[in-house]
């Protein structure tokens, strides 16, 4: 009998080696190498489920839109972050750590999918269906055209799809389902690419959405090889700390929306609510008159969002001062900070500095830059600023502050909250002058503005 040949797979990156490694040559990783068993094709055989078909090109003018055709999930957050709606024949993979919502939010989308579309097959690889019946106990959903299915086998998940039909499938998780053809574990890079490939075959051959969980890595990425996210139409991460209520759903991919839209959820007793205001939830708890703390207004896709920067400047018991940020890139704050003590003399090198976004939101953008100078300012010479005055802008390295995008909107929003003062970039200020009720300061150098806020 011949004997069986192995070789040894990245559960990271996917490279082969017929030898154990420690350190993957291709990504880097180590120990990331698992034994697998290799298995060869035999003669004629092919993926289950694909069969030979005549092709042909078809015209760019004759392809019909599918703007209408998008379907909504009946939560409004959730259609938000998709782009609108959910589109047939779309593959959507979301993850996020254990425990943070993630079933929870996909049982309520179908619960709504099942009374406004028709059958949703919810395949459960983790948790059986006494479980799932608790949980939607819990979250009063009624699901009368719910069908649930604890099965982790694709060829029998294939079968019951044929048989029932579905106008939409739940997976949870990805990382749970195996194929028979492949004689690897269910969870290895094999296993995990095999099922989302054949996912994607049947979300484009019938036109039904499809929606995988997956789980995530102890570096907050979705487990599994990076072409799982290559393979999806669009990757949704859950964002948001254990000890707030509150949920983010972000895209950062999305073909058929906006990358980058956000979704905001509150967690509740009764599952995740959509939140209609963000910026009024994040800034609800905003203390007054105290000195370190600046609203600032950032873009989360196309939502404008208002959120506090909080800064604290103190005496270091040490020779040199710590640096820590919570929200914010630590070293766009030391870049910050050098350019406040090279351009205005603000000498921070024995001071402890601390930055923090309250809520727990994480913002990546430049706008915010004159919000983190203003509030570190603030701090350090001990002056509140107006709790009714918002800032934004990008700070260049020489003092200048630089216009940035969709200048309007977020006035509009600031406006709409209560705000009566903004300090705003002095090329951003052209068709705001008529806003009403608001008082807009445009300025050109990072000591404008200062002069400006004390």
């Amino acid at each position: 009998m011949k004997k069986a040949e192995t070789i040894f797979a990245c559960q990271n990156c996917g490279h082969q080696s017929r030898k154990w490694l420690g350190k993957c040559p291709e990504c880097g990783e180590w120990n990331s190498l698992v034994e697998e068993r290799e298995r060869a094709l035999k003669k004629g055989s092919g993926r289950t489920g694909f069969k030979l078909r005549e092709v042909a090109a078809i015209a760019y003018a004759e392809i019909e839109s599918q703007d209408e055709t998008r379907v909504s999930s009946g939560v409004t957050e959730f259609d938000r972050v998709l782009g609108g709606g959910i589109v047939p024949g779309t593959l959507v993979l979301i993850g996020g750590d254990p425990g943070i919502g993630k079933s929870t939010l996909m049982l309520q989308v179908a619960d709504r999918l099942s009374v406004n579309s028709g059958a949703v097959l919810y395949i459960s690889g983790e948790e059986s269906e006494r479980q799932i019946k608790l949980r939607g106990e819990r979250l009063r959903i009624e699901a009368k055209n719910l069908f649930l299915l604890p099965e982790t086998n694709l060829e029998n998940i294939f079968q019951e799809v044929e048989r029932l039909n579905p106008t939409a499938i739940i997976v949870d998780s990805i990382q749970t389902v195996f194929s028979a053809m492949i004689e690897s574990a269910p969870g290895s890079v094999s296993q995990v690419r095999e099922a989302a490939h054949q996912f994607l075959l049947l979300a484009k051959n019938r036109t039904i959405p499809i929606f995988l969980i997956g789980h995530i890595t102890k570096d907050g990425s979705i487990a599994g090889p990076k072409s799982l996210e290559h393979i999806v139409d669009t990757v949704l991460y859950f964002e948001g700390e254990r000890h707030h209520n509150h949920r983010i759903v972000r895209a950062v991919k999305n073909r058929f929306g906006a990358a980058n839209e956000i979704g905001v959820f509150e967690m509740t007793g009764a599952g995740l609510v959509p939140v209609a205001n963000p910026s009024q939830m994040f800034l609800q708890e905003r203390p007054h008159n105290v000195a370190g703390s600046v609203v600032t207004a950032c873009m989360e896709g196309t939502r404008p969002l208002l959120v506090e920067i909080q800064a604290l400047v103190s005496e270091t018991k040490y020779g040199t001062g710590r640096r820590m940020t919570q929200g914010v890139d630590q070293s766009r704050v030391a870049l910050l900070m050098a350019m406040l003590e090279k351009r205005l003399g603000l000498q921070m090198l024995g001071d402890d500095v601390f930055v923090n976004i309250a809520g727990g939101l994480e913002v990546d953008e430049p706008a915010v830059d004159l919000g983190v100078v203003a509030a570190i300012t603030s701090s350090f010479k001990n002056l509140p600023i107006d709790p009714h005055t918002t800032v934004f802008g990008e700070v260049g390295l020489t003092g200048e502050v630089r216009g940035t995008t969709q200048a309007v909107v977020r006035a509009r929003e600031a406006q709409a909250l209560g705000f009566k003062k903004i300090v705003m970039p002095g090329s951003n200020k052209a068709g705001l002058e008529r806003l009403l009720g608001v008082t807009i300061v445009g300025v050109k150098s990072v000591e404008e503005a200062l002069a400006e806020l004390f």
